[in-house]
């Protein structure tokens, strides 16, 4: 029994922030319906390719990119734009502890499924509503993607190569970081909710927004800022510690990151050169962010003279944090991703075994347990109107009949 087994969580959410959150709630141990359109279902079925093959070979209907945020949920397609399909959400809202959606403002009011509606009926239940701007202020209307977010929020503005550098310019993060960002906040944000209502009997509406995300998790960088030090780009170095970044070496690169004046002087010593440690432009972090570009040039230097793996060895040997960059097919291969469990295998409805990322958290007592793949679109509509709602066949016929679902 995982850790929330006893909540029911319904995930009207698409694309990555809202299923991102309702993911982790189901590896926690949440049962979780996630609803879709018949039919078309979460846009991200189709962001392919690569699309998850059956097992005969052939290409699903479902991308990779759908795989990554929808495991151990169950697939219900029901049409809200009828008055039916509006009715089995607002029943299935009842059996609910939490509904997550990520409709753009008053999105959902239209329906009779939006917060205030819902809220009329069941007090008791906790409302998350994700968008790019929350439901306050000059933005609320827009709809807000997270590459948006990322240039408005502040990250493109310290990503990159620095200004005067080849390929300078803002540049993204390879992944979609603030929609992963706001689907963790979500998740704490809603069991914080529901602590309130065990106290209190209270469900309560969650309004949380990209931008708000991605400005809050810029950290140092916007204390930087509030501080009279604004960032900029740095390229692969930090902007508070040096050396903190990639270096050059005979067959590839090397991650230094220095942490603190010890290291640095092991370092040093690793490199050939413990006079640096003792040099005043290099002795502290503060001298050596006043001297970065001069101890960078150096520390360059010596990088190129040996491979990557010779030099992961031996600063290692000399606990220097640092390490290869490594591409993700070596990640997989790497013997402490390995021996930490991150890649699963689970059964599929048309693929078979298939592999998928896991869950990060391991716990003591409730470890995660990956009960489903995710599940092809309307995979279990009957069951859940069956075992839920407590449909008959003939009326779970008439609403297929009639497109409801």
């Amino acid at each position: 029994m995982g850790a929330l087994s006893h909540l029911k969580i319904l995930d009207l959410s698409r694309v990555l922030a809202g299923p991102w959150a309702a993911q982790l709630l189901a590896d926690l141990g949440a049962e979780v319906i996630k609803v879709e359109r018949p039919e078309v279902g979460d846009d991200t079925r189709t962001w392919g390719p690569p699309f998850l093959h059956d097992r005969d070979g052939e290409p699903t209907r479902d991308a990779a990119y759908f795989l990554c945020t929808n495991r151990n949920k169950r697939s219900v397609t029901i049409d809200i734009t009828t008055e039916e399909g509006q009715a089995l959400v607002r029943d299935l809202a009842g059996q609910a502890d939490v509904l997550i959606e990520n409709y753009k403002l008053g999105g959902l009011a239209q329906y009779g499924l939006d917060h205030a509606s819902l809220h009329a009926l069941y007090p008791r239940l906790v409302y998350c509503s994700i968008t790019g701007f929350g439901h306050t202020g000059p933005y609320a209307p827009r709809a807000g993607y997270d590459f948006l977010v990322q240039g408005m929020g502040g990250l493109m503005s310290v990503t990159g190569r620095a200004d005067g550098e080849e390929g300078a310019g803002p540049l993204k993060v390879g992944v979609a970081v603030t929609d992963i960002l706001t689907g963790l906040y979500a998740a704490n944000a809603i069991q914080a909710a529901l602590a309130h209502r065990d106290r209190t009997g209270e469900g309560q509406h969650i309004d949380l927004a990209l931008l708000d995300v991605a400005v809050a998790c810029m950290a140092n960088q916007a204390m930087n800022q509030l501080y009279g030090a604004t960032p900029k780009r740095l390229g692969n170095g930090h902007p508070n510690v040096v050396p903190y970044q990639d270096f050059p070496t005979a067959d590839g690169d090397v991650i230094i990151a220095v942490g603190n004046d010890g290291q640095f002087a092991r370092l040093c010593g690793v490199l050939g050169h413990p006079e640096w440690a003792g040099d005043a432009r290099f002795s502290t972090n503060k001298s050596r962010q006043a001297n970065r570009v001069e101890l960078v040039r150096l520390l360059r230097t010596e990088t190129l003279q040996r491979s990557t793996a010779d030099w992961v060895s031996a600063m290692e040997a000399a606990d220097v944090p640092c390490g290869p960059i490594n591409t993700l097919a070596q990640v997989f291969e790497d013997p402490q991703v390995q021996a930490r469990g991150m890649r699963v295998q689970v059964e599929h409805a048309s693929a078979g075994s298939i592999p998928l990322v896991a869950n990060p958290i391991k716990f003591s007592a409730t470890p995660v347990d990956y009960r489903h793949a995710p599940p092809t679109l309307g995979q279990d509509t009957d069951a859940v109107l069956r075992d839920t709602l407590g449909l008959d066949a003939a009326r779970i016929a008439a609403l297929r009949a009639n497109k409801v679902i």
